[in-house]
């Protein structure tokens, strides 16, 4: 089969085949773009946290008529309430163990700051250093939230210390994520070694570190220092409070019913509210609803762009089948194949979606510049791009064969005749 007919055939319906072309192109690139964005939202969604998640669970809650100084005497009061709301529930019935701490992964509620090698200067705010966010707990920390410690050891209660919530002073000690570790340290011989925090001219040694930890905001604007964690053996003193609960295998629900009344028992001037009281399954769903909604939005946009360019494809050859009973039916006459009517409404769409996925890549590319400028978005790979390509091509190809096979199955009499 020679392509000058073809070509010649193309030439006569400019229109169609650069719409249809248009139509390709734009779909590539969208949909390259869109299923790039599903990809990277999936991968976020299924991070491990670093946590053992099942049977964890969070308490938060409000006192009522405490104090709210930072003074000796209030920082007191506030810490006694705290350890009096720790000794009832690590004597719950099905509690493993607990612990005080400020936030957790998925939270999106942190406490930022740096850590560098050397002091920083006495001008508060111009220290500069390795971002980190800071998790505040006890000595309980890494067993109640199922941290692995690769290397060190873990807080003693000797080390445990508490302060009030607006207090800067820094800890003597630390445990730091193995990431943060190797950032500080690139030689991987960071324990032991001293570190400076917020600016700080105190000295704090690293005496542990755990496998992996993640900060708790879920934005875009984390990626650079998602895994950068420093677990602090503090407790902060402030007119509310947030518990880490483990419950032993199987117990998560009843503790969580019995965790509000257990408070209230203890001290009744408290706010506990319906979202007081949240597993960790609770916790990682609602961080990640706007990923799971803006990539089933993707999927449906993609879906909806390639069913139109399918249905497109489809419209166009019926129309140009219609159109040219008469050279088909001369075609036939003249010895023509039935495989080969087929093959020639193939390759004529293999030429226009050809030349539609070629400015859909340059367009896909653009658009992927585009959103790297404007959203934070990472380069798309070329394996996204490439699969578009195959996955276009197929698609025309599998929309021009049930019309490209009508043509096919038309009597040379019968298509002579109809003209």
């Amino acid at each position: 089969m020679t392509m000058h007919p073809i070509l010649a055939a193309l030439r006569k319906h400019k229109a169609g085949v650069v719409l249809i072309a248009l139509q390709i192109a734009l779909t590539l690139a969208i949909v390259c773009n869109a299923v790039f964005i599903i990809g990277q939202r999936i991968e976020r969604v299924n991070r491990p946290t670093g946590l053992d998640e099942s049977n964890l669970m969070l308490v938060s809650q409000q006192w009522v008529g405490a104090p709210s100084g930072d003074d000796a005497a209030s920082v007191e009061k506030l810490d006694s309430l705290q350890l009096t709301d720790l000794v009832a529930l690590r004597a719950m019935p099905g509690v493993a163990s607990v612990a005080p701490i400020n936030s957790l992964p998925l939270l999106n509620s942190s406490w930022n700051g740096a850590v560098d090698h050397k002091p920083g200067d006495t001008n508060q705010g111009s220290f500069h250093g390795t971002r980190t966010t800071y998790y505040f707990s006890d000595d309980q920390a890494l067993s109640t939230l199922g941290l692995r410690l690769v290397a060190g050891r873990n807080f003693t209660a000797a080390d445990v210390g508490h302060q009030g919530f607006r207090d800067n002073s820094e800890p003597s000690v630390v445990i730091l994520t193995k990431a943060l570790a190797d950032k500080l340290f690139p030689k991987g011989d960071a324990l032991g070694k001293v570190i400076y925090l917020n600016g700080s001219t105190k000295p704090t040694t690293v005496v542990g570190m755990v496998e992996r930890m993640q900060v708790p905001g879920t934005g875009t604007w984390t990626n650079s220092f998602v895994w950068n964690a420093t677990l602090v053996p503090t407790r902060l003193d402030a007119n509310f409070s947030r518990y880490a609960i483990r419950a032993k295998p199987g117990q998560l629900d009843a503790v969580m019913r019995a965790v509000t009344p257990v408070l209230y028992k203890v001290n009744p001037m408290r706010v506990l509210d319906d979202d007081s009281v949240r597993s960790f399954a609770q916790i990682r769903d609602k961080a990640y609803q706007a990923d799971r909604g803006m990539a089933i939005l993707m999927g449906v946009v993609a879906l909806i762009l390639l069913c139109v360019t399918a249905a497109g494809i489809v419209g166009l050859t019926s129309f140009w089948v219609g159109q040219r009973h008469r050279q088909i039916g001369v075609r036939r006459a003249l010895g023509a194949r039935k495989i080969d009517i087929l093959h020639y409404f193939q390759i004529e769409n293999l030429l226009i979606a050809g030349t539609g996925v070629v400015i859909g890549v340059l367009l896909a590319l653009s658009l992927n510049m585009w959103l790297m400028s404007h959203y934070e978005m990472t380069r798309i790979p070329v394996l996204y791009v490439l699969t578009g390509v195959l996955a276009m091509l197929a698609i025309g190809q599998a929309a021009v064969f049930v019309p490209a096979r009508r043509a096919s199955n038309v009597p040379p009499v019968v298509a002579t005749r109809a003209v």
